[in-house]
């Protein structure tokens, strides 16, 4: 883990800079990183929520020599026009969000960073449902498609949807024995080599109570099968469990991760007992990939009020995983 730390800020008129800034006030960011966005809107933001760093610009032509600098915000400027300092999320964004993106994986190919740390999009507009969310984005952009998994991280407990941002009538239509087994040896093999420490998986039903007056029971052809399967891989896995009660403190002393068949079957509870104390982690790429577990919160833009916890859990990981 010596190569350089990416962050995109992503999304202009998101809190994100905020929680930069306070993140560094407080000493959570210890290692030089290169952040991509917009100096202007970075010196417009700092000036107005009352921040003073020192901001070191490097030159996009001159990346195959980066020197960051120490105590110094590394800043690759991608040029954003705006009119206000903060601002409502709409379309205009979307190029300047992609150039940053471009930007930062094409560090990541030429082997200058081999971390890229993302502050949060609004998928409304830079999107355009093309993609169900940022994982599925940089996967297709890193050439992974189809392998990315979704891991809300937290050391006490952590979760992966099967399926992430898509309709409910459309879930059982994309579960299956193959890719419930693909999930969770990604899952496994990044606990081993990254964590060091074999996981224990719990692997949730998709139907209330594991049950349905239905002829066709996921449970016993799709989710049973695949469990079964990854038994005979030596994987420590268990289930199917109900959803409803398998969050249960008592219940959760027993595993690392729950494996869920839709998004927010997992993420609901993951955030309600551990708030922004978790990160996103996109495993299945050939570079480390975290964005905090929040979204833009234009809301709350520019009123200096947002917690940092969810991007200071991103750096905390980031130091055990070096340390490992």
């Amino acid at each position: 883990m010596n190569k350089n730390i990416v962050i995109i800020a992503g999304e202009p008129y998101s809190v994100f800079l905020e929680l930069l800034f306070k993140s560094i006030k407080l000493k959570k960011i210890k290692k030089p990183f290169i952040l991509i966005c917009s100096k202007n809107l970075l010196v417009s933001q700092m000036k107005k929520l009352n921040y003073n760093f020192k901001i070191n610009l490097i030159n996009k032509y001159e990346v195959k020599n980066i020197k960051l600098l120490k105590n110094y915000i590394n800043v690759l400027d991608v040029k954003f026009y705006f009119k206000k300092t903060f601002d409502k999320i709409s379309p205009r964004s979307s190029k300047y969000i992609s150039n940053c993106f471009s930007a930062g994986l094409k560090l990541i190919k030429t082997g200058k960073a081999n971390v890229l740390v993302n502050g949060p999009i609004s998928k409304k507009y830079f999107l355009k449902k093309k993609f169900l969310g940022i994982t599925e984005y940089v996967a297709k952009k890193s050439n992974k498609k189809g392998q990315e998994v979704m891991l809300i991280y937290n050391k006490k407990l952590s979760v992966s949807p099967i399926t992430t941002h898509l309709p409910l009538e459309d879930v059982k239509r994309n579960i299956s024995t193959k890719k419930i087994i693909q999930n969770v040896m990604t899952i496994n093999s990044f606990f081993i080599n990254k964590l060091k420490k074999k996981p224990k998986f719990a692997i949730t039903g998709l139907n209330p109570h594991c049950e349905t007056n239905k002829k066709f029971s996921e449970e016993e052809e799709i989710i049973l099968p695949a469990i079964h399967k990854l038994k005979k891989k030596k994987i420590n896995v268990n289930g199917p469990f109900s959803a409803d009660t398998l969050f249960l403190r008592s219940n959760l002393k027993k595993f690392d991760i729950v494996v869920g068949m839709y998004h927010d079957q997992v993420l609901t509870p993951i955030k309600t007992l551990y708030e922004f104390r978790a990160i996103n982690i996109t495993l299945g790429l050939p570079f480390i990939r975290i964005t905090p577990d929040h979204g833009p919160n234009n809301l709350m833009l520019g009123k200096n009020k947002s917690n940092p916890s969810s991007l200071i859990e991103v750096f905390k990981f980031l130091k055990q995983i070096r340390e490992n």
